[in-house]
């Protein structure tokens, strides 16, 4: 797994929120934001975290 697919994958489980509780929400809010930004300007704190734990990187986010 390559961060981009990792990235993919943690935003997915977002959606899941909905069924732990409403307040839950805020952080798929946070999420969606963030990936819409990162769309723009290439810069994900996430995508930064886990290439510094040694993942290998994906097309979308080398050399975040």
């Amino acid at each position: 797994m390559n961060i981009d697919r990792a990235i993919l994958a943690f935003a997915g489980t977002m959606i899941l929120a909905w069924f732990l509780h409403p307040y839950w929400l805020l952080l798929t809010a946070f999420v969606g934001l963030n990936m819409l930004q990162a769309a723009f300007t290439g810069f994900c704190p996430v995508a930064i975290i886990l290439g510094k734990l040694g993942m290998q990187e994906g097309c979308a986010f080398a050399n975040s």
